[in-house]
């Protein structure tokens, strides 16, 4: 989870054609997040948020676009989205690859991208004195992105190579075979990376590639986020000349729902290599709302039950010493996600028993309340590290990307932090008995191929 609380007042101006939105401020109360931060939209779709932050001469540029692997909704064309995030360091009409190198090694920025589920994040941080130069080649390969068929293939080469070399983490595997296993409609049912089928076939889709791009990396679908040494009216004014005429699209992704899943599932992975035994039980969840107690009351359930400092851990991990691997996974994303333990088992013959001892869990705490202390400790801990973890202006614009993706506002961040402060003991336990339910329940292993564990109530033999 990332957390980011930013203090607010709204205001509502109209300037020169966009809509603008000024909140934070010296008066932001106990909210932990005090810089002001203005939003821009303009009428193509576009939206600019600005935070001007007392950290000098650096600024952290962020384009965030709402666009993951869960619009890739056609039978064959899974991975789009991450592989769109490689073509897109591949050049454009205005700049080849080299110039656009050449561009950010002079100014020494820090470049990169990333993709998940619902978003991808290209991200840089540099002196402000470049912002132009930067922001000026970012709006040419948003709007202009050119690449030959020769390059094409090339990066979907590099693309198999990185999901030949992901398959080879036993837990990236258990994501895979966990997600087929969970969603049978919805595109979580894939991986960022996409199907093996569909990445080798990926040199094929030279044409399709352009369609991608056309139908996502639209202004509608893309918010600029600017922090660091930098006034709104000097954000807003390169936005303007360099993004302002980006043409909105048409293009929506119907993305199907998941049916509700009425009967437990599992899967086992027989491993190649040897390894130790992997388990991972898994629940169907809900998706992201900043003001849903439920959402909530699972973020605060996820530390207290699974976290280092729960009873759990402290058994499993440090006590009995049974497994070296322990951690929930609960995001937030755009639609119905899972709720994840992953564990990894020393010993194959104790399998079994983990299994038990998470699942006891589970059921504990659909009874059970939470002591107000631990609950309120929890709390207190989440705010203290999102205050330690906002030490530049790389790590502000980090924070608030996954939001932005989900809400296109900062705000979203001060109404979550507001629910967690209002979820009681009996919230957690509501939480707890609504979604933690047997016919809901997804459970994964992966062992050495041939090896017996003791992992679903029965013995599971690795296949051949």
């Amino acid at each position: 989870m990332r957390y980011l609380i930013l203090a607010a007042l709204v205001l509502s101006v109209p300037l020169l054609g966009i809509a603008q939105q000024t909140r934070g401020g010296s008066n932001s109360g106990s909210k932990l997040f005090t810089y002001p931060y203005t939003i821009d939209d303009l009428p193509n779709g576009l939206r600019l948020i600005t935070v001007p932050t007392d950290y000098p001469n650096l600024v952290a540029l962020y384009t965030v676009v709402a666009v993951g692997s869960r619009n890739e909704v056609e039978a064959g064309k899974s991975g789009f989205a991450h592989f769109f995030e490689h073509m897109m360091f591949r050049g454009s009409e205005n700049y080849t690859p080299e110039q656009r190198e050449e561009i950010f090694k002079r100014a020494g920025a820090e470049t990169n991208a990333y993709t998940t589920d619902d978003r991808t994040v290209y991200h840089a941080t540099f002196s402000k004195e470049d912002l132009e130069e930067i922001m000026k080649a970012e709006a040419d390969r948003f709007q202009r992105l050119k690449y030959t068929p020769e390059q094409f293939k090339t990066e979907a080469k590099a693309v198999k190579g990185e999901y030949d070399k992901n398959s080879a983490n036993p837990f990236s595997k258990m994501n895979e075979v966990m997600r087929e296993t969970a969603f049978k409609r919805h595109t979580y049912s894939h991986t960022t990376m996409g199907y093996l089928k569909d990445i080798e076939d990926m040199p094929n889709q030279y044409d399709y590639s352009l369609e991608f791009f056309k139908r996502f990396y639209r202004p509608e679908y893309t918010t600029i986020v600017v922090v660091g040494d930098v006034t709104r009216q000097r954000a807003l004014d390169l936005t303007k000349r360099y993004w302002g005429s980006w043409q909105r699209g048409t293009y929506k992704a119907d993305i199907p729902d998941e049916p509700e899943q009425k009967e437990s599932r599992t899967a086992h992975i027989p491993w190649d290599a040897p390894t130790l035994p992997h388990l991972a039980v898994a629940f169907r969840a809900p998706k992201f709302s900043d003001t849903s107690k439920e959402l909530a009351a699972l973020d605060l359930f996820q530390s207290v039950a699974f976290g280092e400092n729960s009873e759990l851990y402290q058994q499993l991990v440090l006590k009995e010493q049974k497994v070296d691997v322990l951690a929930a996974d609960f995001g937030h994303q755009a639609d119905p996600e899972l709720f994840t333990v992953y564990a990894r088992v020393k010993d194959p013959a104790q399998v079994g028993y983990v299994r038990e001892q998470i699942l006891k869990t589970f059921e504990r705490h659909k009874t059970e309340l939470i002591d107000q202390a631990k609950l309120d400790a929890t709390r207190s801990r989440m705010r203290y590290g999102f205050a330690m973890g906002m030490n530049s202006n790389n790590a502000i614009a980090g924070a608030l990307a996954p939001y932005i993706a989900l809400e296109r506002t900062p705000e979203t961040l001060n109404r979550l932090f507001d629910t967690y402060q209002t979820v009681t003991a009996a919230d957690v336990r509501d939480a707890a008995r609504k979604y933690f339910r047997d016919e809901s329940r997804t459970i994964v292993t992966l062992a050495t191929k041939g090896q017996n564990i003791a992992a679903l109530g029965r013995t599971v033999e690795g296949q051949n």
